[in-house]
């Protein structure tokens, strides 16, 4: 059984202390508003969520849940503070911070004034950065000292919906914790003994923005929806049954597949249909925000990967794989192939290996295509790994194709990964064989439960 501190008894809030209550813990909860403590003491929800008040009556009346206004007291009565108060937006967007800098304060000034082990975890959604620096901050001058292994600062972000709130708490798709260590994050995953999920550890940065990430994530299902449904009703289609038939797919569509960070997509079939769906759009006025702007995006997404390579200081640039994805001699669109114009284009010299594409066996479309963007293409690839390692000053892999061949044991130079690189804090580091993040700020990625 846990000693737990919850600060900001709104929906986040009283539902987590409740619940907590439920598994077991001893709960303080936390509000500056003295109306909403005495209704928690009174064993009444301040919130309306289906099933929190009879929860709520029958914690306080066991004696696990009661709440103050009192800061000092939680924090003396407690070895973890949860911390739910609101993040609002700001006029501009930006995230509001004041109320949870407050609360780390008072929370921060308690420790000093009483010294003991604390965890002070953050639930409240919270711009990854924030944490560690500002409320990190934050906390080390209320306390006087900079952190050390007693007073550990974390983040925990919740997946609770409005309305189903209890439900979500119970089974969510997971539990997650964002820490220095596993063994800093442990207390806190042992919280959620009763939960029914996978519990995972990260670091506190991955773990706020995984936050944010899901509820992007859902937004943009809504809004594909929407604009889907209004192709459909202008086309004469049911845009429901057209939307119920793309869930049908759960092999692609609603799967993990694509959702990697990698590098830019291209081919035959997905550049051209969002150009038609754009182009009818244009033709009905329809506005279609969202997948207007996705060959935009993924146009971007090619420009971040050149500046990677000019960022080298490097001309002699070897590329592994140039179709538009392993397994096909495909070069339609490819990003690859654009990319090796650009590179050209700027005098780089560049050599290209792709067993797949063979000059003499490329057909039709395909072969007319690369003769338009890349009419030299015969004295760039290679057929031996040895003659593009010999070239290269910098390695780019691009497709699965890398997989292969050991390049990073074999090449002393820069290599940068495009399939991931795009999307890691840090390039890898001047030594192939090495990644330049620090140890001390790598992210444990292990599930503990």
């Amino acid at each position: 059984m846990k000693q737990v501190a919850v600060f900001g008894m709104g929906y986040v809030g009283c539902v987590t202390a409740a619940c907590l209550g439920q598994d077991g813990h001893s709960v303080i909860g936390v509000d500056i508003d003295a109306a909403k403590v005495a209704e928690v003491n009174a064993g009444k929800a301040p919130i309306s969520e289906r099933g929190l008040d009879e929860l709520m009556q029958q914690q306080v009346a066991s004696g696990r849940l009661r709440a103050t206004g009192d800061t000092a007291q939680a924090v003396r009565e407690s070895d973890i503070a949860l911390i739910a108060v609101g993040t609002p937006s700001t006029e501009d967007g930006a995230v509001t911070v004041h109320i949870l800098e407050k609360v780390i304060a008072d929370i921060g000034a308690a420790l000093r004034a009483d010294p003991k082990p604390y965890h002070v975890v953050v639930r409240s959604t919270l711009l990854p950065g924030l944490l560690e620096t500002r409320m990190r901050d934050v906390l080390e001058q209320a306390l006087g000292r900079p952190l050390g292994t007693d007073v550990v600062l974390c983040n925990n972000p919740e997946f609770l919906r409005e309305g189903s709130a209890l439900k979500d708490y119970y089974h969510p798709p997971y539990v997650l914790v964002g820490a220095e260590s596993e063994a800093a994050a442990q207390p806190i995953v042992d919280l959620y003994h009763a939960v029914d999920s996978k519990k995972f550890v990260t670091d506190s940065r991955t773990a706020a923005l995984v936050k944010y990430a899901c509820n992007a994530f859902h937004a943009v299902k809504v809004t594909f929806a929407n604009e889907i449904g209004s192709v459909a009703k202008a086309m004469g289609a049911d845009g429901h049954e057209v939307m119920k038939l793309v869930c049908e797919d759960t092999k692609l569509n609603v799967s993990t597949a694509y959702l990697r960070p990698g590098f830019a997509f291209g081919g035959s079939c997905l550049p051209k249909d969002l150009r038609a769906i754009s182009r009818f759009a244009e033709h009905e006025a329809l506005r279609l925000n969202m997948l207007s702007s996705v060959l935009a995006s993924n146009e971007s997404h090619l420009k971040r990967a050149l500046k990677m390579v000019r960022d080298t200081g490097h001309k002699k640039i070897g590329l592994v794989g140039l179709s538009f994805k392993n397994g096909t001699d495909d070069l339609r669109e490819s990003p690859m192939v654009e990319m090796v114009e650009t590179l050209t284009g700027w005098g780089y010299a560049v050599k290209i290996y792709d067993p797949n594409v063979m000059l003499g066996r490329l057909r039709g479309r395909n072969l007319s295509y690369i003769d338009r963007t890349l009419p030299h293409l015969a004295q760039m690839l290679v057929e031996e790994t040895g003659t593009l390692l010999d070239h290269a000053e910098v390695l780019l892999l691009c497709t699965d194709v890398a997989n292969d061949f050991d390049w990073r044991n074999a090449h002393p130079g820069r290599i940068l990964d495009l399939r991931a690189d795009l999307a890691r804090p840090q390039p890898v580091s001047a030594h192939a064989g090495q990644d330049s993040t620090p140890a001390t700020e790598k992210a444990p990625q292990a599930a503990v439960a």
